[in-house]
């Protein structure tokens, strides 16, 4: 079975080998077994159940939450020559139809359902005649009221193993602690499945976190090193998307907000263009993101803080999803701790349920202010151990400076105490300055000991004293709704002198993203034209077939284009990322970019300048072949990158009957909606027998002849 869906993975797919624990999952589902899979965003986790469906007999059945999702896995899919349709509220009656009658006759590989739909008596009973493969449920932290993203509709997934007794079902999701974990494997009943665990790591991602300090001005110095990038920027509330939208447009950035207080068109739209565009920046609120799969998302930047870990990982998990280099930058301030509170207070749920809010809250905030490094304390939430600390997040590039903040920290809880526990920190820090002003005056605080003992300190200094001391758990936020600060049991022994206390100095860190030693950029300077020149073509093919540019190839697919310079199609079947289906689709226009605008004469590009002369000089390809000993085949494809640019007549590559000439063309010509169809797909339609090299050379005569049409 692994042999199988080994060549699945480099025939379909396009990848030499599987990662981490793929292939134990995949073995374990296509055997018929059930399995509970967690796996980071980028981690490969859509294989774990694309392979076992291709693998198994009958139509693999996948459980999305979202309409957007299920559209983006679809093209991918459809793109790779596979047979995939999503069941969703946004087709007709009579598309609606079309897909069941498909269902039917088992012309489908894969159908995406949202739980809702999937679980009506009426989809449960028709699924029950055809042969099903698998049911794979994604974004399973859904099914969890422990988990940051609970869905209602999840809870009674559990149905299909009463329904489908004898189906092999998966649960995937990037997000899960270990409390999540166990619930989702009772409510969908996988208690005897087992669990893959592949690690919550992302390596890619460089983590940067600072305190709110004109935050609109950081977020520009983050910008800075991404222009042209596709990034995130996430706000607490719709107000603020708004804002920051048009703030940043002003600015000559393009961004675009997305909120649920939007149209529905508009918002489709928008995040239609974030899909399709290179370089835009969404604004958004968390309403957006779970759906985009889009692969080059190079920043998230977080312009509030999450109210969760969970959260953070998830939505800092968007950003380079393709494995290169990501940006996740956040700036976060006390103001963000008082709303996410009189959030949760005003929050529906019992007491139970907002308690265990607090502690996330809590342990989000911890990661903003630890000083070591920060993917050690990520990981550590989600039980895994990194062993030595990541020199990749800021904390470990640019350690920071700690002062002994023992008494600066009982001067600050002392001026809580004496006020009674009822003002929030800008009153307390108005206090220890020493301010005259009507509230102090109106409260008879500049009668109290600590008025004016921290005039050594400024008001940054002393709300990033407040901050860490949120942060240790030695004061909270009351939930009374007015932020007012308690101080908590565990205070008590650093106010008594028992124990002291560090604190971090904050620091103006540069805006400079660091590179790990030794690492290089990822596109060489000398590379950048030709880097454009394959995103413009993959552009221009993406929106000839109506997917995201990042359907076509990824950015990973071109970055290991320039890596391997393939002279060929064989070698271009070699780069990671490109199965025979895509192969055939684009390898050849791809290689005319390579092969044509390489800007230094490779081996391969002297061979092709050889044929193109041999060939003016009246050589035929077998000619030429036995000349250079070069494979026939090799030589059909650098003659049509020859015609494709230009530098050779059709006539000087072939030669054939005008008659079967015009029959070839027509047949290109009669397939091509809006873009000329591969050699593969024509050379079925003929009726007579044509060297695949031939076909190559004419299909480069009609694109040079409608390019410069």
């Amino acid at each position: 079975m692994r042999e199988q869906a080994l060549q699945r993975l480099k025939e379909i797919f396009g990848y030499a080998e599987f990662r981490g624990q793929q292939a134990d999952i995949i073995d374990q589902v296509a055997t018929g077994g059930d399995a509970l899979v967690l796996m980071p965003t980028g981690g490969g986790k859509s294989l774990c159940y694309q392979i076992p469906g291709l693998l198994r007999e009958g139509l693999a059945v996948i459980v999305s939450p979202l309409i957007a999702l299920m559209d983006d896995q679809v093209a991918t899919l459809n793109e790779l020559g596979l047979k995939a349709a999503a069941l969703n509220s946004t087709l007709s009656e009579d598309d609606q139809r079309l897909i069941a009658g498909q269902m039917r006759r088992g012309e489908l590989d894969f159908l995406y359902l949202a739980p809702e739909r999937l679980l009506k008596p009426r989809t449960l009973q028709f699924l029950q005649t055809l042969d099903i493969a698998l049911f794979a449920i994604d974004e399973a932290h859904c099914v969890s009221q422990w988990g940051h993203d609970f869905r209602p509709e999840y809870l009674q997934l559990g149905q299909l193993a009463e329904h489908f007794p004898q189906v092999p079902r998966m649960a995937l999701t990037a997000t899960a602690d270990e409390r999540t974990q166990q619930d989702i494997s009772q409510r969908l009943k996988l208690e005897n499945a087992p669990c893959f665990i592949s690690g919550f790591d992302r390596p890619n991602i460089f983590y940067r976190i600072v305190p709110k300090d004109k935050p609109r001005q950081q977020l520009l110095g983050m910008l800075a090193r991404h222009k042209g990038n596709a990034g995130i920027v996430y706000c607490l509330s719709r107000r603020k998307v708004d804002d920051i939208a048009q703030w940043l447009s002003g600015q000559g950035w393009p961004a675009l907000p997305y909120h649920a207080g939007l149209p529905s068109e508009l918002r489709a739209t928008h995040q239609k263009r974030f899909l399709n565009e290179d370089g835009l920046i969404m604004v958004a609120t968390i309403a957006f993101g779970m759906g985009i799969d889009k692969s080059n998302v190079r920043f998230v930047a977080h312009m509030d803080l999450p109210k969760s870990i969970e959260a953070y990982y998830q939505e800092t998990g968007r950003a380079g999803r393709d494995g290169l280099p990501a940006d996740a930058w956040m700036a976060y301030g006390l103001q963000d701790v008082l709303m996410l509170n009189q959030i949760m207070a005003n929050s529906e749920g019992d007491e139970r349920h907002k308690r265990i809010e607090r502690h996330k809250l809590d342990a989000m905030l911890g990661l903003c202010e630890i000083t070591s490094c920060r993917r050690q304390m990520l990981l550590d939430y989600f039980g895994e151990t990194l062993p030595e600390p990541c020199g990749y997040c800021d904390n470990c590039v640019e350690p920071a400076d700690t002062w002994d903040g023992s008494e600066a920290a009982k001067m600050a809880l002392s001026s809580a105490y004496r006020s009674g526990q009822r003002y929030g920190v800008g009153h307390l820090v108005d206090i220890l300055l020493g301010r005259d002003n009507e509230k102090i005056r109106s409260a008879g605080h500049q009668h109290l000991s600590t008025y004016g003992i921290g005039k050594h300190l400024s008001e940054q200094e002393w709300r990033s004293v407040f901050r860490q001391l949120i942060a240790r758990g030695l004061a909270e936020i009351d939930l009374d709704g007015y932020g007012s600060l308690r101080l908590s049991e565990s205070c008590r022994a650093l106010l008594r002198g028992e124990e002291t206390l560090a604190l971090r100095k904050d620091a103006t860190r540069t805006a400079a993203l660091p590179s790990r030693s030794g690492e290089k950029a990822v596109i060489a300077e000398a590379d950048k034209p030709l880097w454009e020149a394959l995103r413009a073509l993959r552009k221009k093919l993406a929106e000839a077939h109506g997917v995201p540019p990042y359907v076509i190839f990824p950015d990973s697919t071109l970055v290991d284009m320039l890596r391997q310079r393939p002279g060929n199609l064989q070698d271009m079947g070699l780069v990671s990322g490109i199965g025979s289906h895509k192969l055939e689709r684009y390898g050849a226009d791809f290689l005319q970019v390579l092969v044509g605008d390489a800007p230094a004469a490779s081996g391969a590009e002297e061979a092709s300048r050889d044929a193109q002369a041999l060939a003016m000089a009246g050589m035929t390809a077998e000619q030429i072949s036995r000349q250079l000993s070069m494979p026939v085949k090799q030589v059909y494809m650098q003659l049509a990158q020859a015609i494709s640019i230009g530098k050779l007549a059709l006539h000087q590559a072939i030669e054939l009957p005008p008659g079967q000439l015009e029959r070839i063309q027509d047949a290109f010509l009669n397939e091509a909606e809006e873009d000329l169809p591969g050699v593969r797909t024509v050379a079925k339609e003929l009726e007579e027998p044509v060297e695949e090299g031939v076909l190559h050379c004419i299909r480069a005569a009609l694109i040079h002849e409608i390019a410069g049409a």
